[in-house]
């Protein structure tokens, strides 16, 4: 089965009165925190794809145990197709991501703005009140079933990435589809210790 390039996009909605906050701590050089919704499970989006609750609520709690955990939850501004984080590219760092919403099937992310020079320009968009959007960029495989494609137990979030808005009265932003992805390694994707995590296991199942 082939791993595809998946990519999910929600939009960043903020409030006057949370923008002011920001514009002043900004003043007071003091971090700028987003959060927002950046994941849902068991709903059908708008490119046809489910991920089924129990195969996307492991991996994000693998995602933020080795990756937030270890400090390494950095994402770009604007997607890119490259299953690889592009230091130079890097604009934020998630902090944490939690579960909530109805029964618990959204995926809330805390989103931390970094003084890089991505960083500074997602920084600027943001306090000046034009939204983002937030996009998730995962390798996987997905089976098509019922008109829907299923999201399978082989996915790899790597990612979220912060992406423009269009204009639009769409809850969701533009969809890209999926990409294929061929001789995907996840351990070029991932910190070193956990590339040397997953050696020392593939040695040992020899």
């Amino acid at each position: 089965m082939s791993l595809l390039m998946l990519k999910e996009h929600y939009r960043i909605q903020l409030k006057e009165e949370k923008l002011n906050e920001m514009r002043e701590a900004d003043a007071n050089g003091r971090p700028i925190v987003v959060v927002g919704v950046i994941q849902r499970s068991d709903a059908k989006n708008q490119n046809g794809r489910i991920y089924p609750h129990d195969i996307l609520s492991k991996e994000v709690k693998r995602y933020q145990d080795e990756v937030i955990g270890g400090g390494f939850g950095m994402g770009q501004l604007d997607h890119t197709d490259n299953p690889v984080i592009e230091l130079d590219k890097v604009s934020h760092i998630l902090e944490q991501i939690w579960w909530d919403g109805p029964d618990e099937k959204e995926v809330w992310g805390k989103i931390r703005l970094l003084n890089t020079p991505k960083g500074k320009i997602a920084k600027q968009i943001v306090l000046d009140g034009i939204p983002l959007g937030i996009s998730s960029r995962a390798v996987g495989s997905v089976t098509s079933r019922d008109g829907c494609d299923y999201v399978e137990d082989d996915l790899s979030l790597i990612c979220w990435d912060l992406v423009g808005t269009p204009s639009t009265d769409n809850a969701y932003l533009k969809l890209h589809e999926a990409r294929e992805i061929n001789n995907f390694d996840k351990r070029k994707v991932y910190p070193v210790k956990y590339r040397i995590k997953d050696t020392l296991k593939e040695l040992l199942n020899k």
